[in-house]
């Protein structure tokens, strides 16, 4: 018999600005992710794109394609089964950060901080790949 595991899922979404830079979050953890999070029960991945980042930022997108999925560790034994979507601004860029994070970064997608972890970095490249 073999041991099945479930892992709580998030959904996140590489979000660039009309200026190219790319958003993302300062979370609790001193690093820095892409917005979106946990979907919910009867939710489409892209349904719980669309409302995390009115949510986390109060603005509005579109989803568009899904660009990777990979499990993260997101502490030592903890993981977390990530999807990122290539997402576009609807409307004005006008941010309000919500309390799930300490502040928004707009990074160029060449200098992106150091304390982004590997797999949003690899999200970051790959969707910046595909809109060439």
């Amino acid at each position: 018999m073999t041991a099945t595991s479930t892992y709580p899922i998030s959904i996140k979404g590489v979000l660039r600005v009309p200026t190219g830079e790319v958003v993302l979050l300062l979370n609790e953890r001193e690093e820095w992710e892409l917005p979106g999070g946990r979907i919910e029960r009867g939710e489409t991945s892209i349904e719980c794109l669309v409302r995390e980042i009115a949510e986390e930022l109060n603005l509005r997108v579109e989803a568009g394609a899904l660009i990777d999925t990979y499990l993260f560790e997101v502490v030592p034994g903890k993981h977390v089964f990530i999807a990122t979507y290539a997402c576009a601004l609807v409307g004005p860029f006008e941010p309000t950060v919500s309390h799930e994070h300490k502040r928004l970064g707009l990074f160029a997608p060449d200098a992106l901080p150091v304390n982004l972890p590997k797999g949003y970095r690899a999200s970051v490249a790959a969707a910046l790949e595909a809109s060439v």
